[in-house]
C-alpha cells in the first residue's frame, strides 16, 4: 500500500541547479570514535560550528584524518536555486536506507522525501513530510549487510531526500555531517548511541502497559476505570490524566470541582497498583494574578519577537506565552515548577504541544524570527528557525531535571510529543496523533522501528487509534501486537467511543487480556532489553533484517519486528490477515520455533486470531514470568522463573536476563543480577541449563525455575527446578 516518491524531471532539474563549493574549500575529516568521523565542508565551516545539540557531549577531534581514507565521505555543495546548503552521500546499489526519525510510511525510506521540521500533525497521513520530532539521521545498509549511518548535525528546518542517494538540505548554515560506519547495522547503532548517548534507566512500571484518554475526566471517573481493570483482572500499570484535570488549562493547577484532592487521587491509584502520569504543556495562560505567569514576568522568562515584547499565541488556555527554554536560568525556574507539583504524589510526567504548536495560525507554530536568547554554550542569540526544532527537547530537558530534583529517589519518567535526535536521553515519544483506521494500525510498527532506528527507542503508537472511533476488531488487532512494543498505551481522543480494553464485548476484552498478560509474562526479559538498551544505544523493538542483514528478503518486512536479537513478534496488520511475512532464515539448519502461554480460559494464546506469532531464536533462552497485574504485584519476585529454550544446531542456548529493584538508583552502585543462564546438550541427548555467569550485588532468591525447552516443530518439554541450581531437560 506504501507507494515511493518518484524521482520527478523537476526533482532532476533541481539536482542540476546545485553549484560546487569554491575551489578553495577543503573538506575537513576528523575522527570522534572507532568508525566515527564528522565531516565539515571547509576550515571555515569547521569554525564556524555549532554546538552539537544531537550529541551527548561536544566531541573534540581525536585526529584529523584523510578524506580519501574514509569508507563514506560527503559531497558539500550549495543550491543555486535557493541558496539551501546541500550535503549528499552516494549509495550503491542494493543499499536499503532507514531511520529519519518519525515518519509517516513504511520502514524501507528510499525513494521518500521528509522533512525534520517538528510540526502538530493531527490525523497525519502517508503523504505528510513532517511530523512532531525531527531526527535528520539516516542509517544506510549495504547489499552485504554492513552498514554506515549519516547525522546532518543541524537544527534547522531539514529536508531529508532519500530518492537518489542520501541528500540533506537546509538554509544558510554549513552544517557537519558525521559518519558512522560499522561492520553490521547494529555496530552502528552503538555508534550512535555513543555520539548521541542511550536512554536512562526507567522505573519498571513505565515498562508495564498505560491507559489514556483525553480526557478521565473527573476523578471519579479515573477511579472507575481503575477499578474496572482491578475487577477483570486486565494487567495494567499507569493511568494517565490529560489536560481536562486543571483549572481552566494553567499549567501546574488544578480544577477543584472534577479533582479537588489530586494528592488523594495519587495515594489512591498507588493502593490499586497503579502508577499515575499528568500533562504539562509549554503554553502558559497571560494572566496576573496566575502564578506561573507572575513568576515567569518576573523573572523574565518569556520568549520575545522581533520588536523585544513578550510574544503572544493562542492555545488552550487562550492567550498564552513561552519560556524560553534554551536559558539555563529559565530551565531552572521550569524544573523548580516541579517541586510542589510532584509532591502530590505525581509519578510521571506528560510534555505536550511542545512543537511549540500555536493556534490560529498556518504555520501552527510561533514565528520563525521570534528570538532565543539562548546561552553561549548553546550557540547564543538565535531565530526560532534556527533553534524550533529543539524547543520541544529543552523543554523535556528542564522537565526530566526538575523531576529528578522533586524526587532525587526515584527514576523520572517524562513523555514528549516534540523532540529532536538525542532528545532519547531525557524522555519517551510515540507516534502521534494518529487515526483508528488499518492503514495506521499498519504504519505504527514501522514508524516506531524508525525512531528506534533514529536513536529513539522508547516509543510506540496509540494503540486503537487517537483520532476518531474505529472498531472491535481493529482494537483488538492493534492491542494484540501493541502491547509487546516498547511503549505500551492505549489512548484515543475527546468525543469519541471508549477505548477501554472492555469497550468492545467480551470476545476484544479477552484478546486484550491475552496481550496483556503476553507483556506481562515477557517482563523479565523485555525489562533486560530495556537495560541493555540503556548501556548500548540499541533498539528494544528491532527491524526483523537485524536477525540476518544480508537477507535482501527481509530489508522491506515491517509486518513483524524483533524484541531484543532473540524474540520476533510477527503481526497481522491487514483486515483479513492474509499477508504472508518474511521469517529469518534458519541458523546452521535450524529454523525459529514458534512458541505460545496458556491462556486465561484454559486454551492457547495463538488460536486468538489476533494475537500475533511468536518465535524463538536458535540458540537463546527467553526469560519469563508468571503473569502479574501490575509492577509490584510481587515485589519480592520469589514466585518463580521461566525459561524458554531453543537450542542451535549445536545443542546449545544462551541468554541473559537482567534484574534491579525497579525504581531508585541502587543498580548504578551495584544493587542488580545480571544472570547469564546456559544450556548445554550432553551425549544422551539431554539439556543442562546452568548459570554460566553472574554479576551484581543483588541476592538471588531460591525461586522455582520452570525451564521449557521447545524443539524445531513447537513442541516443549517442561522440567521444574531451583534456580542457580542445575536443571536438567531429558526429552523422550
Amino acid at each position: 500500500m506504501f507507494d515511493r516518491l518518484p524521482l520527478t524531471p523537476a526533482a532532476v532539474a533541481a539536482a542540476c541547479l546545485m553549484t560546487a563549493m569554491p575551489a578553495d574549500a577543503q573538506i575537513q575529516a576528523h575522527r570522534l570514535g572507532g568508525g566515527i568521523v564528522r565531516f565539515d565542508a571547509s576550515p571555515a565551516a569547521a569554525d564556524a560550528r555549532r554546538p552539537s545539540f544531537a550529541m551527548v557531549r561536544q566531541f573534540g577531534s581525536l585526529g584529523r584524518i584523510n578524506v580519501g581514507n574514509a569508507a563514506v565521505v560527503p559531497d558539500f555543495s550549495r543550491d543555486a536555486e535557493t541558496g539551501r546548503f546541500v550535503a549528499s552521500v552516494s549509495i550503491d546499489e542494493g543499499t536499503s536506507l532507514y531511520g529519519t526519525g518519525q515518519c509517516a510510511g513504511p520502514l524501507l525510506r528510499n525513494g521518500y522525501v521528509t522533512e525534520a521540521w517538528n510540526f502538530d500533525a493531527f490525523g497525519y497521513g502517508l503523504g505528510d513530510p513532517n511530523l512532531y520530532t525531527s531526527h535528520p539521521w539516516v542509517l544506510a545498509v549495504r547489499e552485504d549487510g554492513t552498514a554506515f549511518g549519516v547525522l546532518a548535525d543541524t537544527t534547522e528546518r531539514c529536508e531529508i531526500d532519500l530518492r537518489d542517494g542520501i541528500h540533506f538540505r537546509a538554509p544558510n548554515y554549513e552544517f557537519p555531517v558525521v559518519v558512522i560506519e560499522g561492520s553490521t547495522p547494529q555496530q552502528v547503532m552503538k555508534g550512535l548511541g555513543y555520539l548521541t548517548g542511550t536512554i536512562e534507566m526507567p522505573p519498571k512500571w513505565a515498562v508495564g502497559y498505560h491507559q489514556c484518554r483525553y480526557s478521565y475526566n473527573p476523578d471519579t471517573r479515573v477511579k472507575e476505570v481503575v477499578r474496572e481493570f482491578r475487577k477483570r483482572q486486565l494487567p495494567a500499570d499507569v493511568i494517565w490524566m490529560d489536560i481536562d484535570y486543571m483549572d481552566g488549562y494553567r499549567v501546574f493547577t488544578f480544577d477543584d470541582e472534577q479533582f479537588p484532592d489530586p494528592a488523594g487521587l495519587n495515594r489512591w491509584l498507588g493502593e490499586h497498583g497503579f502508577s499515575n502520569v499528568w500533562m504539562i504543556d509549554p503554553g502558559v495562560k497571560k494572566e496576573e494574578g496566575y502564578f506561573v505567569y507572575d513568576e515567569g514576568t518576573e523573572a523574565d522568562v518569556w520568549v520575545r519577537d522581533t520588536q523585544g515584547e513578550v510574544y503572544n499565541g493562542e492555545v488552550w488556555p487562550g492567550v498564552c506565552v513561552f519560556p524560553d527554554y534554551f536559558r539555563s536560568d529559565v530551565r531552572e525556574w521550569w524544573a523548580n515548577l516541579y517541586q510542589d507539583f510532584m509532591a502530590l504524589d505525581i509519578d510521571g510526567v506528560w510534555n505536550d504541544m511542545n512543537e511549540p504548536a500555536v493556534f490560529n495560525v498556518a504555520t501552527k507554530t510561533m514565528p520563525e524570527d521570534n528570538v532565543h536568547n539562548a546561552d553561549e554554550d548553546l550557540g547564543g542569540t538565535g531565530t526560532h528557525a534556527r533553534y524550533h526544532n529543539v524547543y520541544g527537547m529543552m523543554m523535556l530537558k528542564a522537565t526530566w531535571e526538575g523531576v529528578l530534583a522533586a524526587n532525587p529517589e526515584k527514576r523520572p519518567f517524562v513523555l514528549s510529543r516534540a523532540n529532536y535526535i538525542g532528545g532519547h536521553r531525557y524522555g519517551a515519544t510515540w507516534t502521534g496523533d494518529n487515526s483508528a483506521n488499518w492503514p495506521h494500525l499498519e504504519m505504527s510498527i514501522p514508524m516506531t522501528l524508525n525512531l528506534a532506528l533514529s536513536g529513539q527507542p522508547f516509543a510506540g503508537p496509540d494503540i486503537g487509534g487517537f483520532a476518531y472511533n474505529g472498531d472491535g476488531e481493529l482494537f483488538a488487532r492493534w492491542m494484540g501486537y501493541g502491547a509487546l512494543l516498547p511503549f505500551s498505551r492505549g489512548h484515543t481522543a475527546k468525543g469519541n467511543i471508549d477505548k477501554e480494553p472492555w469497550s468492545f464485548g467480551p470476545e476484544v476484552e479477552a484478546t486484550c487480556r491475552r496481550a496483556l498478560e503476553r507483556r506481562y509474562r515477557l517482563m523479565p526479559y523485555l525489562y533486560t532489553q530495556f537495560w541493555l538498551s540503556s548501556q548500548t544505544g540499541m533498539p528494544i523493538a528491532a527491524p526483523t533484517f537485524f536477525a540476518d542483514p544480508a537477507d535482501p528478503a527481509l530489508r522491506s518486512e515491517d509486518d513483524s519486528f524483533l524484541i531484543g536479537q532473540d524474540l520476533l513478534v510477527v503481526a497481522k496488520v491487514t483486515p483479513e490477515a492474509d499477508r504472508v511475512p518474511v521469517l529469518p532464515r534458519p541458523i546452521g539448519g535450524v529454523a525459529w520455533a514458534g512458541f505460545d502461554f496458556p491462556s486465561f480460559d484454559g486454551g492457547r494464546d495463538s488460536k486468538d486470531p489476533h494475537q500475533p506469532d511468536l518465535y524463538i531464536r536458535p540458540g537463546s533462552i527467553i526469560a519469563a514470568a508468571p503473569v502479574t497485574e501490575f509492577f509490584g504485584d510481587r515485589p519480592d519476585s520469589r514466585d518463580e522463573l521461566h525459561l524458554i529454550v531453543h537450542v542451535d544446531a549445536d545443542g546449545n542456548a544462551e541468554g541473559t536476563m537482567y534484574e534491579d529493584a525497579g525504581e531508585g538508583w541502587g543498580f548504578k552502585e551495584g544493587e542488580y543480577l545480571l544472570t547469564t543462564y546456559r544450556a548445554t546438550t550432553r551425549r544422551d541427548g539431554s539439556v543442562s541449563v546452568t548459570i554460566e555467569s553472574e554479576e551484581g550485588d543483588k541476592e538471588r532468591y531460591d525461586r522455582p525455575v520452570r525451564v521449557r525447552l521447545i524443539d524445531p516443530n513447537g513442541e516443549d518439554t517442561i522440567v521444574w527446578g531451583i534456580d542457580g541450581q542445575e536443571v536438567l531437560v531429558v526429552t523422550d
